[in-house]
């Protein structure tokens, strides 16, 4: 089944990789994007581009109403290109405003055009200590401190709103660091990682049959179980596009 799909943060590191996917499986496909050269980029891609800054909450839910979506996927980030050590801090301190009060105004924008389905980016890495791996019902780390208490806190503001979104399926994506074109490093991390083309399909997938709840989304590793997402997604870790 087809459907129109509103991608906040489409020209993101998974966005850029998600947005063909969408489109080759023949959705129709609005990206969300703060910049105008980036608006052709999108264009070029075949998806419409919706130049919109996410704390403008009135302009987002104009851009949701006007197209109108059955399904948000909300990949929004605020990180320096290549995670730049020196911009770190203030980026941490962005995201973590993204992921609570930019899920919100998404959220509510997503509320107005009567949106089914919300579908968003989260880490792996946020559980609280304890026993390895960690499945999806293990508690987030609430109690962390310092600049990883930003992250985390942020974390579970996303998580919260977007897994209770009044008459919505939520689904939340746990990423593994990411590597791959677009995210700095070439090759995995220590640790729960992921390839940025398999992140964007397991979006996809999420889009076509998930359904409401949390998956860990990572290659094998000792972290964090990914067991759901290849259980009830059908999601595989090797997934590459075809294409560049």
């Amino acid at each position: 089944m087809a459907h129109r799909i509103f991608v906040a943060g489409a020209t993101g590191a998974i966005g850029r990789r998600l947005v063909p996917l969408l489109i080759e499986a023949g959705h129709t496909v609005w990206g969300t994007t703060r910049s105008a050269s980036k608006a052709t980029e999108l264009q070029s891609a075949g998806a419409n581009p919706v130049i919109v800054d996410v704390f403008d909450a009135a302009a987002l839910s104009a851009a949701m109403l006007a197209a109108r979506p059955t399904i948000v996927v909300h990949q929004l980030t605020d990180l320096p290109q290549g995670l730049d050590p020196a911009r770190m801090a203030t980026a941490i301190a962005g995201n973590a405003r993204i992921r609570d009060e930019g899920t919100r105004n998404l959220i509510e924008a997503a509320r107005k055009a009567d949106v089914k389905r919300l579908i968003a980016q989260s880490i792996a890495w946020a559980y609280a200590p304890g026993p390895l791996p960690h499945g999806e019902q293990d508690p987030l780390d609430a109690g962390a401190e310092g600049p990883r208490a930003i992250s985390v806190n942020g974390v579970i503001a996303l998580e919260r709103q977007v897994l209770g979104a009044p008459g919505m399926d939520g689904i939340v994506l746990r990423y593994g660091q990411l590597y791959g074109p677009g995210t700095g490093a070439d090759a995995p991390k220590p640790g729960a990682s992921v390839h940025v083309d398999a992140a964007a399909h397991a979006a996809l997938l999420a889009v076509e049959r998930g359904t409401a709840g949390a998956y860990n989304i990572a290659e094998p590793n000792e972290q964090v179980s990914t067991d759901k997402a290849v259980a009830e997604l059908g999601w595989r870790a090797g997934f590459r596009r075809a294409r560049a």
